[in-house]
């Protein structure tokens, strides 16, 4: 790295809820800086609650010119702060995945056109072809995942060829849902979040990486490129509106002149692919050896760990990505739809929002809950697969209840999940020999302790909760060094001493015996539920 004061790395997160940033030194890989912007509270003249907007039939998007509009207020508070943007090498970033976003004819030319006087907004605004990015959390899209399993010979096969048997929220079936649609035609570039994202750092397109997209049913898993028969059976023209992909490891350019020009960037400054969130927080969390498993509680609320590609089984159930930290390992994940926003609901309703009550709520209980589980389903649930939204609660007798006492209501919403994780965890042959916890609720010892005692294994947290823009920073190091001795591997650039995580939950024995116990009648709960809910 450069001599003289320490050269920096900055990581972004464009997240479903804000905008964050992590300043990390590249030789201690301490986090110098954090910045974050909520999109509700700092930007709310888009009106957007949770960071989205829902419409009818389960249609949730949120406005593209809002991702532009948080990196300029991020960006501008950053400089405000006296961040040194010259002594940044490199600069990668994580958005959430699936999100889609679409580039109006002529966009590229504006992209590439950039004034430092004026903001990004101000100029990019108008420029896309649908204005709202549908998002991670819409389920709007079941016929075109049906039609999209039809045409490549059905769940098991697109599984089996892209990583995931057709999900609403994943790529390709937003894509099919708007090609008839007028404002495609008048599309120049499709790209993910992060690329998009990638795009504006860049001042052009950026290639979309091949550990994002995985998540999109378009990308054949083993070959690390595009599908041409997922291509065809999405939209037409779909290679040429996507363009080439890249390694997640790659550097795509150098930092376009309007953020030399109007924050004082570097020139030289390297650009590495974006990816997303999750795989982003395999990077951040450190995940290398076997056993260890990440639990991220946002949200969404996902369980992932890396596999040895060779020896990795797509199924319909949970997904395989690439890793964004080496091309011989795949990530699996189990993803949940309902994770903070729900928990945060339940909080409301039970504690009056106050956190520290609900922790005193839910310790007021015992492990097991007194036989009382329940299922809480605020949007249709990814695992298990429940399109109709709604709370499902049963008492010691296995009879359904319309409400628990508050103590086993925040009890309740927290096992559910835990408990659910560690059967389709098991299923997909998941089975923890330790928890590292990122997310939000990571924080919380009342909710880890859950973890831990389910799962039978120590919790560690991270040593910041946000882990995928430390993840991203780490990346694009990586990449940096990288693009010098492109046989420098994640591992070997990022030592173990980067990764500071602390204990914060160990298992009680007699606790893990009691949820071992509960297992089989949660899972025939589980399954009345997917069967009433499907009817």
């Amino acid at each position: 790295f450069e001599s003289g004061m320490s050269s920096l790395a900055l990581g972004l997160d464009c997240s479903t809820q804000g905008l964050k940033a992590s300043v990390v030194n590249t030789s201690t890989f301490e986090c110098q800086h954090t910045f974050a912007i909520n999109y509700d509270r700092d930007l709310p003249r888009f009106g957007t609650h949770g960071g989205v907007h829902k419409s009818s039939g389960a249609v949730v998007t949120t406005p593209t010119i809002l991702f532009v509009a948080a990196l300029d207020l991020l960006l501008e508070r950053m400089k405000a702060a006296g961040v040194a943007f010259d002594k940044i090498v490199a600069v990668s970033g994580s958005g959430q995945q699936h999100g889609s976003v679409y580039w109006k004819s002529g966009a590229r030319t504006v992209l590439q056109n950039l004034d430092a006087a004026r903001s990004l907004e101000a100029q990019l605004a108008g420029h896309f072809s649908f204005p709202d990015s549908p998002i991670w959390m819409d389920s709007s899209t079941t016929l075109q995942c049906r039609e999209l399993e039809a045409a490549l010979g059905g769940p098991e096969a697109l599984a089996h060829l892209t990583g995931s048997r057709a999900y609403e929220r994943f790529t390709a079936a937003q894509i099919r849902k708007r090609r008839t649609e007028d404002a495609f035609a008048d599309t120049e570039r499709i790209g993910l979040i992060s690329s998009f994202m990638c795009s504006l750092l860049l001042g052009d397109y950026a290639a979309i990486d091949h550990s994002d997209g995985s998540g999109m049913n378009l990308m054949d898993i083993t070959a690390q490129d595009w599908a041409p028969a997922a291509l065809d059976a999405t939209a037409p023209n779909l290679g040429a509106l996507l363009g080439p992909m890249a390694s997640p490891s790659a550097v795509q350019g150098t930092i376009a002149s309007y953020f030399v020009q109007r924050f004082g960037f570097a020139p030289g400054c390297h650009v590495a692919s974006w990816s997303g969130d999750n795989p982003c927080s395999v990077a951040g969390l450190g995940l290398r050896r076997a056993g260890e498993v990440a639990v991220s509680l946002g949200t969404s609320d996902t369980i992932f760990c890396l596999t040895n590609a060779a020896e990795s089984r797509p199924s319909v159930e949970g997904h395989v990505f690439v890793s964004p930290t080496g091309p011989a390992a795949h990530m699996a994940m189990l993803c949940y739809k309902n994770g903070s926003l729900t928990r945060e609901a339940v909080c409301r309703r039970v504690a009056a929002g106050s956190w520290a009550n609900f922790a005193k709520a839910l310790e007021a209980t015992p492990p097991g809950n007194n036989g009382n589980i329940g299922f809480f389903f605020d949007e249709p649930e990814i695992i298990p697969f429940v399109p109709v939204t709604g709370v499902r609660r049963f008492d010691a007798s296995d009879k359904p209840v319309s409400e628990f006492a508050p103590e086993a209501e925040a009890r309740a919403v927290v096992e559910s999940q835990a408990l659910s994780m560690r059967v389709h965890a098991a299923a997909k042959g998941l089975t923890p020999a330790a928890i590292i916890a990122t997310g939000g609720a990571s924080v919380d010892h009342a909710i880890t302790q859950v973890f831990s005692n389910v799962f039978g294994t120590v919790v560690y947290a991270a040593s910041q909760a946000d882990s995928a823009s430390l993840g991203a920073a780490f990346r694009a190091i990586h990449a940096h060094l990288r693009h010098a001795d492109p046989m420098l591997s994640f591992d070997a650039a990022i030592p173990d001493s980067a990764f500071k995580h602390t204990v914060v939950a160990r298992p009680s024995a007699e606790a893990h015996a009691t949820y071992t116990a509960l297992l089989p009648r949660y899972s025939a709960l589980e399954a009345r539920v997917v069967r009433e809910g499907s009817q």
